[in-house]
């Protein structure tokens, strides 16, 4: 009860596990955050990594025709959790990736999480070591894996996962199975969780999938106007900061508490948590807040969960709770943009992004303040 009460006192979103499984901890890279790094726009994504994803897109058609919606964001959301697009490693004209990237050894160990034996099945090949396996390269493929999947991407006649030409061909192809609209959100799910079964993986991933698309095409504001417009711009300029607990206020970004639910600290962290992020937006239009979600549910009209997504006009607060109908449980909240996307600032270990309303749990309703 303590536990659930310090919970709600800040504001926060449930606590996310370990996002890489064992299957794709790295050794070296990782941070104790599953390998959700900070940042996030486009911004920081190397450009000859973002070259290899666009590359990959224009080329995966010729291995699976029937695939449908594949696109850059997707390829960068997941290796964004798999290794932060290389980052720290030099990556050169023809996209090979030095020092190369290996995960834990797959021995059951119990270190990075793995707690199975994998045998190994390409003499040390690609993964380095033949007493085991271990995942390899920007985008974490299992040497198995690989080898039904991997292609030549930079027409070197060679298919290398320490490659990122190859590498995201190879995850295009991977995701794209035998033919999937990865326009449609269940499917694109479905081969997110295909790559890593854990649902932990599949939220996160799709989180940085839509930040990465927003930072692509930008939020549509043109039906925005006045405080409104205020509002969403000045949640909007925000992208990028990282989560912080307790962190945000009134006058912008501030230094957090310790500590979340999942043992967070924000004290060294300098940016927003979910309702720090809609009090700051907010006081832009002269509307002082109270500090946590669910007693912003109380200021405003409430519109009410039964009513649906779609009775949300951009603009407004959107509430997530453990148990909704009882705004008592409410944990989190995030600004509504318009076509069921939202400003969020999801949880440690994140950055304030433009998320999808359903990437969260317990949709509780919302709040109109203008």
């Amino acid at each position: 009860m303590v536990a659930l009460l310090m919970f709600a006192a800040v504001c926060c979103a449930a606590p996310v596990g370990n996002a890489i499984s064992a299957y794709v901890a790295l050794q070296t890279g990782a941070t104790e955050d599953g390998g959700i790094a900070e940042g996030g726009s486009a911004a920081d994504i190397p450009a000859r990594m973002l070259m290899a994803y666009k590359k990959a897109v224009q080329r995966v058609g010729t291995h699976v025709p029937k695939c449908r919606g594949m696109r850059w964001p997707v390829l960068a959301g997941i290796a964004k959790v798999e290794s932060n697009h290389a980052t720290g490693h030099g990556i050169a004209g023809n996209g090979d990736i030095r020092p190369r990237i290996y995960g834990v050894l797959l021995n059951g160990s119990g270190a990075g999480g793995n707690t199975s034996v994998f045998p190994d099945t390409d003499g040390g090949r690609w993964d380095g070591t033949a007493s085991g396996e271990r995942a390899v390269g920007p985008f974490q493929f299992l040497p198995s894996t690989w080898d039904g999947v991997g292609e030549d991407g930079n027409g070197d006649q060679v298919a290398d996962p320490h490659n990122a030409d190859d590498a995201a061909l190879g995850a295009a192809i991977y995701l794209c199975g035998n033919g999937r609209d990865l326009s449609k959100r269940d499917q694109l799910k479905a081969a997110i969780f295909q790559y890593n079964h854990s649902s932990e993986y599949v939220a996160n991933v799709l989180g940085w999938i839509d930040q990465y698309t927003a930072a692509a095409t930008g939020p549509d504001l043109g039906n925005a106007s006045g405080k409104v417009r205020t509002v969403l711009e000045a949640a909007l300029a925000q992208r990028g900061v990282p989560y912080s607990w307790g962190g945000g206020n009134a006058s912008g970004k501030s230094y957090g508490i310790c500590c979340s639910p999942s043992g967070k600290s924000g004290a060294n962290i300098n940016g927003f948590d979910c309702s720090g992020l809609t009090t700051y937006a907010y006081a832009k239009v002269g509307i002082r807040l109270p500090r946590t979600a669910a007693a912003q549910a109380g200021v405003g009209r409430r519109i009410p969960a039964s009513l649906g997504t779609s009775a949300l006009k951009p603009g407004d607060l959107v509430f997530y709770a453990y148990a909704p109908g009882r705004d008592s449980t409410i944990y989190h909240v995030g600004i509504y943009l318009g076509g069921g996307q939202m400003v969020n600032a999801a949880r440690p270990g994140t950055v304030v992004r433009q998320d999808a309303v359903d990437a969260m749990s317990g949709y509780a309703g919302g709040a109109r303040l203008l």
